[in-house]
């Protein structure tokens, strides 16, 4: 793991986050249909808003604060307001790992979850599970998105690598 790879990995984080999250805003009401008990979040926006509150709980805690919860699907009343929420937050986030060096990786984070539980782990492993995690829960959205209009871009790392990085 290097700085270079983990800035590369918040990049397409970024591309992927917004190309499905512009497409599901998009849909007017589809976003906040139900779609069942059997996903992660009922709804997109509810989606959405998790990979929103966990990004942002992530960077606070990285940061030497410990939220007691995570914003989501209730914390934002419209995909608007969650976009003007995630636009701020990728800002902070995008500035957070440009500042960091190589040394940064092995710092270690010591944390509070959401119940108040301990944890020290490095940075570098935090940095990766983030966007590990938005990316269960893009395919989760991915995947209701095709259920509700038909198939979304794609988002995988090689699309990003051929579009955006030799673009």
């Amino acid at each position: 793991m290097s700085i270079a790879l983990i800035r590369e990995h918040y990049d397409y984080h970024r591309w992927a986050n917004r190309r499905l999250f512009d497409l599901a805003a998009g849909l007017g009401d589809g976003v906040t249909r139900d779609m069942g008990a059997h996903w992660s979040f009922p709804t997109l926006k509810g989606m959405f808003a998790h990979i929103y509150g966990a990004d942002k709980v992530w960077l606070t805690r990285w940061k030497g604060s410990s939220p007691s919860r995570l914003r989501g699907d209730a914390d934002f009343a419209s995909m608007i307001e969650l976009r003007a929420g995630w636009d701020a937050l990728e800002a902070e986030q995008r500035a957070f790992v440009e500042g960091l060096a190589e040394a940064d990786l092995t710092r270690p984070v010591d944390y509070r979850n959401t119940e108040g539980k301990a944890f020290q782990v490095a940075l570098g492993a935090l940095l990766q599970h983030v966007v590990n995690h938005a990316t269960h829960h893009r395919s989760e959205a991915a995947t209701m998105i095709t259920l509700i209009s038909g198939s979304p871009p794609d988002t995988g790392v090689n699309t990003y690598r051929t579009a955006v990085v030799k673009g």
